[in-house]
């Protein structure tokens, strides 16, 4: 007996079977009947026996044909139980969710990456602050997502860090130094922004929010028009319109990290760390993408 059966002979007997005869079998699989009787006859030398025998005008299964008629039928169905789901995960979007302060300079590069990538899936992007990316991704309702991890809840895969630098508007006026320094900051709950406060505190300067915004776009619009300073990670260059403050407390920088929902599947994973070593180096150093595990394996 053959190691493995020819899914298309399998179906031919059980149509033979479902159908009463080889003549109605060809019809409805749209073979010829000869090829329908070639089917039955390579199978019977697959495992061994004759699977079918003349019985008045017609033919009926042996003992060695039902037993090989019902392992058929559960093959098969098991077959297209799987086919099934895989053209499902194959139709269902992949949702990715990418930190504003990186997409700008990224979106388009990564846009074709994921495509390709992750083929034949359709790719649906959300840009979106790091700390809702950070929460959609642990309600399931993004896939994975590109974040800045400026808190410990942002749990993932380290891909590097991005340098956090302080910007002003370049026709900013200098601040007076008795008023309270004017920060721009994104809206509560903030990483960067508790960060601000406290660097500024420790440095013995009084600092007050003078504008918020819930956007990237809109924090640097808030900047470049002269409201105050804000501190940002920027994977794109300074920010048109903007300058960097180097006489503030030096901030470091900041972990950018891939999340993945619970339950994704791993080879996913894999491909988007694989895509984003493709777009790192368009970010701003310092950024060190890590090799997967499976590479550091080797």
């Amino acid at each position: 007996m053959r190691d493995t059966f020819n899914l298309e002979h399998l179906r031919t007997v059980v149509a033979i079977a479902d159908l009463g005869g080889f003549g109605r079998a060809a019809t409805a699989l749209h073979l010829s009947q000869s090829a329908v009787s070639k089917h039955v006859r390579l199978l019977e030398m697959a495992v061994g026996g004759v699977l079918l025998e003349k019985h008045g005008r017609g033919a009926r299964f042996t003992a060695t044909g039902e037993l090989v008629l019902d392992e058929a039928r559960r093959l098969l169905a098991l077959n297209d139980e799987a086919m099934g789901r895989l053209a499902v995960r194959a139709t269902t979007p992949l949702t990715v969710g990418m930190a504003e302060h990186v997409a700008d300079r990224t979106l388009t590069d990564l846009l074709g990456a994921l495509r390709a990538g992750f083929a034949p899936r359709t790719v649906r992007f959300r840009m979106d602050r790091s700390p809702r990316l950070v929460d959609s991704v642990g309600r399931g309702e993004t896939d994975l997502a590109f974040v800045v991890a400026a808190n410990a809840e942002a749990v993932g895969r380290d891909l590097g860090t991005l340098a956090l630098h302080w910007y002003a508007g370049r026709r900013a006026e200098p601040s007076d130094p008795a008023a309270p320094f004017p920060l721009v900051a994104f809206e509560d709950p903030c990483g960067l922004r508790d960060a601000a406060l406290r660097a500024l505190a420790e440095e013995g300067r009084r600092a007050e929010v003078v504008a918020e915004s819930s956007s990237f776009s809109g924090v640097v619009e808030a900047v470049r028009a002269g409201l105050g300073v804000a501190l940002l990670p920027t994977a794109a260059g300074v920010p048109p319109g903007l300058v960097r403050r180097g006489d503030l407390p030096d901030m470091g920088s900041v972990p950018f990290r891939l999340l993945t929902r619970p339950g994704l599947d791993a080879r996913l994973e894999e491909t988007a760390l694989e895509v984003a070593g493709g777009f790192a180096s368009v970010l701003t150093p310092p950024f060190a993408l890590p090799r997967p595990a499976a590479a550091r394996a080797s």
